[in-house]
């Protein structure tokens, strides 16, 4: 038997680039298409956009740049070598490139895996901060960044990179979702990756309209306090799995119900989105 003969033949199989490769690479490009233009104008700070900063301070854009842009790059040659080895189990899943389902199935797909995705990226993304091991070896490179702008969305550890690219595959494996649709998902979870990291809470921004997204603002306070609102999408998860709730998220939202901009809010509530001691100090246990 021709060993190399086999592996060769194994990896040259176009389902092997249309599923896991092009899926990564999509990904990855759907992130930046979102997260470069915010990271742009966060870099510009430009006068008239400044009301609707969540944290009323600068911006690390420069501090934090070429780090993210290295993070991107490492973790997703790491995430691509873990594809690679995972491939004979990928195979044998039920994802496949046949017949598109009707429009309506693939809605209700999509439904299930922003369900399961955020569950389940609640859950450890709360254990990241309850597990001291975790926090402190793990999920503290995230939170480097206090007020983050888009392209810091994908500035974690390689191993939180590969577990969350791992949570998003779930749904789609279950179901034995079209690979059309695995990429219409993956476009879905990086827009909100990257939104949650802008720093910007602007009434025009396009993901207001997704019915369960709550924006960049249910993130942003979760920088901001250290602590809270852990889910993605739902802030549901966040009420009812344990009241992980931000009570500043909760004032700011009743503020802005009551037409005030994100500058206006935090001048009324002076130093609320701006902690100096609490977040370091806990990665620090």
């Amino acid at each position: 038997m021709n060993v190399f003969g086999y592996w060769d033949g194994f990896y040259n199989d176009p389902w092997f680039w249309q599923f896991p490769m092009a899926t990564l690479a999509i990904s990855m490009v759907a992130f930046l298409i979102v997260a470069t233009p915010w990271t742009i104008v966060a870099w510009l700070d430009p006068v008239s956009l400044r009301k609707y900063k969540i944290q009323q301070k600068p911006f690390e854009v420069r501090k934090f740049l070429l780090p993210s842009l290295g993070r991107i790059l490492i973790n997703n040659i790491i995430l691509a070598s873990l594809l690679v080895l995972s491939w004979p189990l990928l195979k044998l899943t039920a994802v496949h490139n046949t017949e598109l389902p009707a429009w309506y199935v693939i809605l209700a797909q999509l439904v299930f895996f922003v369900l399961l995705d955020d569950f389940l990226y609640y859950w450890m993304h709360r254990y990241m901060h309850e597990n001291k091991w975790l926090l402190r070896n793990v999920h503290s490179v995230h939170h480097r960044i206090r007020n983050t702008c888009g392209i810091n969305g994908n500035y974690v550890h390689w191993l939180e990179y590969s577990l969350t690219a791992t949570l998003t595959l779930i749904g789609p494996v279950l179901l034995g979702a079209h690979v059309y649709v695995i990429w219409l998902w993956v476009v879905i979870r990086q827009i909100e990756g990257a939104d949650g990291h802008i720093g910007y809470d602007i009434p025009w921004n396009p993901v207001h309209l997704l019915p369960v997204y709550e924006g960049p603002v249910y993130h942003d306070f979760h920088h901001a306090k250290f602590k809270g609102n852990y889910a993605g999408f739902l802030p549901y998860l966040d009420k009812y799995m344990g009241k992980t709730h931000i009570p500043a998220y909760l004032r700011y939202l009743k503020a802005k119900r009551n037409g005030l901009t994100a500058a206006e809010i935090a001048k009324l509530n002076g130093a609320e989105l701006n902690p100096s001691r609490v977040g370091h100090q806990n990665t620090r246990q």
